[in-house]
């Protein structure tokens, strides 16, 4: 065991578990499109993407379009569509699944944080990783601010209480990163996600790992 064994690892989801791009950026060019707007080419999207879907379409809109009843009419658009689609194209990273059932095995809770509406959190997590016993899989909810207020990371430990210094939080943005020191855990990058890993060096990444079995290691379950 290389690490000290952590008691609850929190993760991020998209751009972390799963690999959910695709269906994000049509669902987004969809509202786009039918409600007059440009669209964007997918490749973009990882540039949107982090701060819940408000943030996302705000993004997306023309910089002069970004008023708050147009945001909230794309808004349903995207979650009608999103709704229908949202496991068309994603998948779990590779050795994700691997990963999820060694920290398991070694008797570590697991959690979700994630500025994803939280319907479509949980139907994600209940399709691909039905196999495992969450702590907690906490979405974007009405009234509740998105990551990176700590606000989410608090709601998981009073669902599952665990001292700050049993925790890591796992995630592929400075957002998480950022989440991670306001609530003061410890924190893990990973660089397969959306964002580059200069951008969780710059936001004082404890750790930072390139593939699913390193974390494996650094929460002490191998």
């Amino acid at each position: 065991m290389n690490g000290e064994k952590k008691k609850l690892v929190i993760f991020d989801l998209d751009g972390t578990l799963l690999n959910t791009i695709t269906d994000l950026g049509q669902a987004a060019n969809h509202a786009l499109e039918k409600n007059g707007y440009p669209t964007h080419h997918l490749s973009a999207y990882p540039h949107f993407v982090g701060n819940g879907i408000t943030r996302l379409l705000e993004r997306v809109l023309p910089s002069d379009e970004r008023e708050a009843a147009i945001v909230a009419r794309l808004r349903e658009d995207f979650i009608s569509y999103y709704d229908g689609h949202l496991t068309d194209t994603t998948v779990p990273y590779p050795g994700i699944e691997d990963m999820l059932r060694d920290i398991q095995a070694a008797g570590i809770r697991m959690a979700v944080a994630t500025n994803k509406y939280q319907a479509a959190a949980s139907r994600l997590i209940a399709h691909f990783f039905p196999y495992i016993d969450w702590a907690a899989v906490a979405g974007q909810t009405d009234g509740v601010p998105v990551k990176p207020d700590p606000s989410v990371v608090f709601r998981i430990l009073g669902e599952c209480p665990t001292p700050k210094h049993d925790v890591m939080m796992v995630g592929d943005s400075g957002v998480d990163i950022e989440t991670a020191r306001r609530a003061c855990v410890e924190s893990t990058g990973v660089s397969w996600g959306f964002r580059s890993v200069a951008e969780l060096t710059a936001a004082y990444a404890d750790h930072i790992v390139n593939a699913p079995d390193e974390l494996v290691s650094i929460v002490g379950a191998d």
